[in-house]
């Protein structure tokens, strides 16, 4: 099983270091992602959700030393949450960088969230940077839970498919999206 599991790992990876993109399960629904560094491969997802590059997208990193290489300051009640909260938490922060464009929004925000998902985690790890991580559906559309609720117009336009999960039941929800402002102010934007 472990060889299965580090063989996707690696499917995954060379898929992503093509400028492919990638159908993975999360740490909380399945989404499509891709090297958040290749400007291409993002262009690519907006593509598939035929969604406006005018919405970003999300970027997951597997800690809080990795978050500091992409975001300008990170405030400290920032980190406080995220270390409390018990279920994913994106977090939206005022200045993005070393990202591709289309990951920060027209006012340079940028949404990222520490995954504790070992899947997530090992994929960023090979990697080497941050993962992105949008749902995997049109845009607009219902967000699939199980991948059996992915259709069959994102699994065919995509670059690789993760064997991981595919058979996991368990429905999960997207994470809730707060932003925190470099002043400390908090807005809630998804519960």
């Amino acid at each position: 099983m472990r060889n299965e599991y580090n063989d996707d790992i690696r499917k995954a990876i060379e898929a992503m270091r093509k400028g492919g993109v990638i159908l993975y399960p999360t740490d909380t629904v399945w989404g499509l992602g891709c090297d958040s560094g290749n400007q291409a491969a993002v262009e690519k997802i907006f593509s598939i959700k035929k969604r406006t590059d005018s919405k970003s997208l999300i970027v997951l990193v597997n800690s809080t030393d990795m978050l500091s290489r992409y975001v300008d300051n990170v405030p400290a009640v920032a980190l406080q949450m995220a270390e409390i909260s018990d279920t994913p938490m994106t977090i939206v922060y005022d200045r993005g960088r070393n990202l591709a464009s289309g990951l920060t929004a027209d006012d340079g925000s940028v949404g990222i969230r520490v995954t504790s998902d070992p899947f997530c985690n090992d994929l960023i790890v090979a990697l080497r940077k941050p993962l992105v991580s949008t749902s995997a559906n049109i845009s607009g559309e219902a967000t699939p839970a199980i991948f059996d609720e992915i259709s069959e117009e994102i699994k065919s336009a995509v670059d690789y498919i993760c064997e991981y999960r595919q058979e996991d039941r368990s429905r999960a929800k997207p994470s809730s999206v707060i932003k925190i402002s470099e002043n400390g102010v908090i807005k809630i934007l998804r519960e």
